[in-house]
């Protein structure tokens, strides 16, 4: 006759540190890709010749990847996000080979770029210089 402990089936482990820490980071960088791609198509919207869209978008990115950094206890948490947005706005505001291109430049399209690439960078800056300091 077998014993309780030799009839139950294995209990199953926990995935190790680094796959959940890689997953939560994965998750990070396609947040960051579909800020990207909504604001890549979104940007334009606006009050008059106020880009209102755009504003909103650039700081939405900084404010994620700030809240990212927090969440994971390390700057890198910021970086993921921002990478993501990056590769997504920058690819759409490249021409494609007909000629086209989703972020025209204009007002709008120039804060929606350039504003988020600040508000990102001003968000991974400081998560490193606060994660750098001594305790």
């Amino acid at each position: 006759m077998a014993s309780a402990s030799q009839s139950r089936e294995p209990a199953r482990r926990p995935p190790p540190g680094w796959a959940r820490a890689a997953g939560a980071y994965g998750v990070l960088f396609l947040f960051g890709l579909l800020q990207g791609l909504t604001g890549s198509l979104q940007y334009s919207r606006g009050l008059g010749a106020v880009p209102v869209a755009a504003i909103i978008f650039a700081l939405a990115i900084g404010l994620t990847c700030w809240l990212s950094a927090q969440g994971m206890g390390m700057a890198a948490g910021a970086a993921a996000p921002a990478a993501g947005w990056v590769l997504a706005s920058f690819a759409l505001a490249l021409p494609s080979s007909n000629g086209t291109v989703v972020i025209t430049n204009s007002t709008a399209g120039q804060v929606y770029l350039y504003g988020g690439a600040l508000c990102a960078a001003v968000a991974v800056g400081i998560a490193f210089s606060r994660r750098s300091r001594l305790p």
